[in-house]
C-alpha cells in the first residue's frame, strides 16, 4: 500500500526529530558568550535588544552603554530605563555620530569614557553587557582593539557580551563566539525614506 503524504511526512519529522535530539545530546557545556553583530544592513542594535529583553524576561540583570547614540531619543533607552530601571542600566554615552562632533579627541574622550562605564559593569552583578556600536568605535581608532578585547576577556565565566556596529574587526571576528551578519538587501532610506520613530530610534 502506498504511503499518504501525512504519513511520508510524520516518517521525515520523526527522522528529524531523532537526529536533532542526538545533536542535543552532545551540547552540554554552558559558558558567558561574545556575541557579534555587524554588517551594513540593518537590526544590529535591534538585535541585541531583542536579547535584552528575552535575558530580562529571564530575570537576567543588564547593562548597555551605547557609544554613539547619545544625542537620539531611542525608544529602547526610554523603555528601558522607564520599565526596567531595577534590573537594566542604560548609559548613552557617545555625542552622535562622527561627522556630526568632527572633533577627534572629544570622540576618542568619550570613546574611552564609555569603554571605563563597560568595565565597571563588568566587576558588577551583570549578567549580559552590551556595547552598542562599539565596532564603529574600533573601526575609527578611537579605541584599541586589544583594550576592548582584553576587559571583556577578563569578565567573568557566565557573563554574556554583545558588541554590535558595523565593519567589525577582524580580531573581534575571531574572538567571538557568535558572530551576526547583518545584510542590506534593501532599505526605505534609499528610496527617499526618513528614520522613524518606532522604527529606527
Amino acid at each position: 500500500m502506498e504511503e499518504s503524504e501525512e504519513e511520508r511526512h510524520a516518517r521525515k519529522m520523526l527522522a528529524k526529530k531523532r537526529l536533532r535530539d542526538r545533536q542535543l545530546e552532545t551540547k552540554t557545556e554552558e559558558r558567558g558568550l561574545l556575541m557579534v553583530h555587524t554588517g551594513k544592513g540593518k537590526g544590529k542594535t535591534t538585535a541585541a535588544m531583542g536579547l535584552v529583553l528575552r535575558a530580562l524576561g529571564q530575570g537576567m540583570r543588564v547593562g548597555i552603554v551605547q557609544f554613539v547614540k547619545g544625542v537620539w531619543d531611542t525608544g529602547e533607552r526610554r523603555m528601558l530605563e522607564e520599565k526596567f530601571s531595577g534590573s537594566c542600566e542604560i548609559y548613552a554615552m557617545g555625542e552622535g555620530f562622527t561627522w556630526d562632533t568632527q572633533d577627534l579627541a572629544r570622540d576618542r574622550e568619550a570613546a574611552r569614557k564609555a569603554l571605563d562605564r563597560v568595565g565597571e559593569m563588568l566587576r558588577r552583578d551583570f549578567d549580559v553587557v552590551v556595547l552598542d556600536e562599539v565596532n564603529i568605535v574600533l573601526r575609527y581608532g578611537y579605541l584599541g582593539v586589544s583594550d576592548v578585547l582584553d576587559l571583556v576577556g577578563g569578565r567573568r565565566e557566565m557573563q554574556h557580551v554583545v558588541l554590535t556596529g558595523r565593519n567589525a574587526r577582524p580580531e573581534v571576528l575571531e574572538a567571538a563566539d557568535l558572530v551576526t551578519e547583518m545584510v542590506d538587501v534593501k532599505h526605505p532610506y534609499r528610496s527617499g525614506v526618513k528614520a522613524q520613530r518606532g522604527i529606527e530610534y
